[in-house]
């Protein structure tokens, strides 16, 4: 193996000192060799509790709504041939994502719901002292539904008396 000694005045020497590199890979070399079958050994021995899912009884629901509209041809999203949401189309509501409901009925379902809940708390004041008993809206939209059918929705439930509505969204990848 050759020395350098620089190479010269001009030049800068540009040859890496790799010694130090190669001791310290060999020290954590040996350390893993060390380390990994005590730690299988003890992974071995560990026993994992198993706990029964229980739901629980006083947790509140939030109300789940779907947002969209007719297609082109005024179908409703589930109908044979729908197209797809169309922004001219009638204005979708889906009550806990499943029952579709005009803006009246999603008004009083929507208040009926909060109501049944504030009673079952045990009324206005047992409500506000624990906030987790309020029940969240959540509103799920279709990409293609008009800004006048989403804030219909928000105005119906806050008329109804939810404080807190929140929407839920899939997120894309960018550039698609």
């Amino acid at each position: 193996m050759a020395i350098s000694t620089g190479g010269g005045a001009d030049t800068p020497m540009s040859d890496i000192n790799t010694t130090p590199l190669v001791d310290v890979m060999l020290v954590l070399l040996i350390i893993f060799l060390i380390a990994v079958p005590v730690a299988i050994q003890t992974i071995e021995k560990l026993k994992i509790p198993v706990f029964v899912s229980v739901e629980s009884k006083n947790k509140v629901e939030n109300l789940q709504l779907t947002v969209s509209t007719t297609d082109a041809a005024g179908r409703s999203a589930g109908e044979p041939g729908f197209e797809g949401a169309s922004r001219s189309g009638e204005c979708r509501v889906y009550f806990n994502n499943i029952t579709p409901v005009s803006s009246e009925e999603l008004y009083d379902q929507a208040f009926t719901r909060l109501d049944n809940i504030v009673k079952a708390a045990g009324g206005v004041e047992a409500i506000m002292a624990d906030p987790e008993k309020i029940p969240q809206v959540h509103i799920r939209a279709d990409v293609q539904a008009p800004w006048r059918c989403v804030a219909g929705t928000i105005y119906n439930v806050q008329a109804a008396g939810y404080p807190t509505v929140g929407f839920i969204s899939n997120p894309v990848e960018p550039g698609i």
